[in-house]
This record gives C-alpha cells, structure tokens and sequence, in this order.
C-alpha cells in the first residue's frame, strides 16, 4: 500500500476590516441573481456574519416584494380597471 501525499496547507484568507453596511447589502443583492464569483462568496462568507445576511435579505426581499406589488397597482391603475 502506498500513502497518499498529506494534503497540502489551504492558506488563510487574508484579515479585513468588518465590511461596512453598504458591502453587505451588495453581496446580497448580487446573491439575489446568483452572479457571485466563487472568491467573492468567499471574503464575504469569512469577513461578514450570519446575522447581517439575514437582516440583509429579509430587507431584500421586503423591497423586491413592494416594488411588484407597486408595479402591479400602477399597471392595473394605467389600464382603467
């Protein structure tokens, strides 16, 4: 039997300073469309907590929902029904 070679050393992702309101709401609006580069996802993942994606989307799609909503009202006001 021959031993595998040791996996090699993942290096650390680099520290950054905690991502600022605006970074988090890019990454979740770029996650709405699935459009996020793989390294992107990463630095987000490992730089941004759980709780702010939460508020983030929940904000997200709150908005996403109004705008249909308010785009529905003003087609069927444009109509005349």
């Amino acid at each position: 039997m021959t031993e595998s070679d040791p996996e090699p050393a993942r290096k650390p992702l680099p520290a950054r300073d905690p991502p600022g309101f605006l970074r988090v709401v890019l990454a979740v609006f770029w996650s709405f469309f699935g459009v996020r580069k793989g390294r992107d996802l990463l630095a987000d993942a490992s730089s941004i907590k759980p709780q702010h994606f939460i508020v983030a989307g929940l904000i997200g799609a709150a908005l996403v929902i109004f705008s249909l909503l308010l785009l529905v009202r003003l087609i069927i006001r444009s109509t005349g029904a």
